[in-house]
């Protein structure tokens, strides 16, 4: 019989250390499912419950606070409360019991509890007569404590003190790591919409729509590698019916780079149309942003820079350390690079000479203005798509300005196989007719 009875001993202890093991793996899983810091503690708590009964949980908290204040986060005595939502109303106490505890660091058993009515926690205590004190540590320092508590004396063991404080430590540092993942978010999400705000506005320094020129069509691309950028293209009307022509880029990228963007826009437009020739203007421009902007910065500019006379098809036009623009005459199948006027960037040096260089066109011909983000655009394996595949799609006049613009793109998207760009794509392309 007795044999009997230490099997059935045995048995029953088997089936409640199962019963327990199935419980904290029911509670592991269900945890990691949590994005919700709030609901992940609502969870753990009412798990515990099952797991390690108690009378009364207290949540305590010093954070931003000296001794012997401290705040009282959660209480079981309470309807739901979120303390990182709800902190600054929740209730301070100074001294007393649990001051002592939370400030001493260390974790504690009181066997037998006696809590005067004068201390200041006594509303949270009555009653109870053992006490379990958790400090949960952040940078050494125990800034949050769990207390639980029971009704009878002597209800908490020393034996399974380690072990509580341990799992309560990790559990605090996974709640903590998911308020800041929270945080982040929302700081993200913040950030998301200035951004946006940011973007709207430069694309409005942008041309709202293409400018009808008498004997030359247009189509534009442009776009960022980020929210903003530092690419920048503009038409300006000059006098005896003449038009400017520019595109620039920025280096860097991101928000620095939109911002020397706007500068160089803002600049353009307070100078465009007083000069006879395009290097004027980049000179003009060059003394402006090395004077004021982007001697202290590192940042510089690089631009291309043309006059197009629609009577007479002539392009006069200076570059600033800008990819020369590519030139197709339809019916031949060279495709020639502008780059007889070359000189440094702006913005890098004042007082640079920069030059001038005319080409006459003739109705046929095909323009394109473009950005480094497009030749330097790059497949898997690194290779950039480079300016012979850009002559390639140039040389083919079938389509028009629309066509040949779209053809580009998709000649881009292709070799880098639709990857996000790492750099500002703008393209111009221009027919003469």
């Amino acid at each position: 019989m007795a044999a009997w009875a230490d099997r059935g001993g045995a048995f029953a202890e088997q089936a409640a250390w199962q019963q327990r093991l199935a419980t904290v793996v029911e509670t592991m899983k269900e945890l990691s499912r949590q994005t919700d810091p709030q609901e992940m503690v609502r969870n753990y708590v009412r798990r515990m419950q099952q797991l390690v009964p108690v009378d009364r949980r207290i949540s305590l908290s010093r954070r931003g606070l000296t001794w012997p204040r401290f705040r009282v986060t959660r209480f079981s005595g309470w309807d739901d409360v979120n303390p990182w939502q709800e902190g600054e109303r929740l209730p301070i106490l100074s001294g007393g019991l649990l001051a002592e505890l939370i400030y001493g660091d260390l974790p504690r058993i009181i066997p037998d509890l006696n809590v005067a009515r004068d201390d200041p926690a006594y509303e949270f205590l009555e009653g109870q007569r053992s006490l379990q004190a958790l400090p949960l540590y952040d940078q050494g320092v125990a800034l949050n404590m769990v207390v639980t508590t029971r009704r009878e004396p002597d209800a908490f063991s020393v034996d399974d003190l380690p072990e509580r404080l341990w799992m309560a430590n990790l559990f605090g540092r996974a709640t903590q790591n998911l308020v800041l993942a929270e945080q982040l978010q929302a700081a993200y999400n913040a950030l998301e919409r200035e951004l946006q705000v940011v973007a709207d506005i430069q694309r409005s320094l942008l041309p709202a729509e293409l400018p009808r020129i008498a004997t030359m069509q247009l189509a534009a691309h442009y776009q960022t590698s980020r929210h903003v950028g530092g690419d920048y293209y503009d038409f300006f009307p000059l006098a005896g019916g003449r038009w400017g022509i520019l595109i620039a880029d920025v280096s860097g990228h991101g928000t620095p780079a939109a911002v020397v963007m706007a500068i160089t826009q803002c600049i353009t437009h307070l100078l465009g149309g007083e000069q006879e020739r395009p290097s004027q203007l980049l000179s003009q421009l060059n003394a402006h942003l090395t004077a004021g902007y982007t001697s202290s910065s590192g940042h510089f500019v690089t631009a291309f820079y043309a006059i197009f006379e629609p009577e007479t098809r002539r392009l006069t036009y200076s570059s600033a350390g800008h990819n020369p623009p590519r030139l197709r005459h339809c019916g031949e199948s060279h495709v020639a690079a502008l780059d007889a006027a070359g000189s440094l960037p702006l913005g890098l040096l004042p007082q640079v000479q920069y030059r001038d260089a005319d080409i006459g066109l003739r109705p046929g011909d095909r323009l394109v203005f473009y950005t480094d983000g497009i030749t330097e655009a790059a497949n898997a394996q690194g290779e950039l798509f480079g300016t012979a595949r850009l002559d390639f799609v140039v040389g083919d006049c079938r389509d028009d300005v629309h066509g040949a613009l779209r053809k580009l793109l998709e000649a881009i998207s292709a070799f880098t196989g639709g990857h996000t760009a790492s750099d500002d794509r703008t393209l111009i392309v221009a027919d003469v007719v």
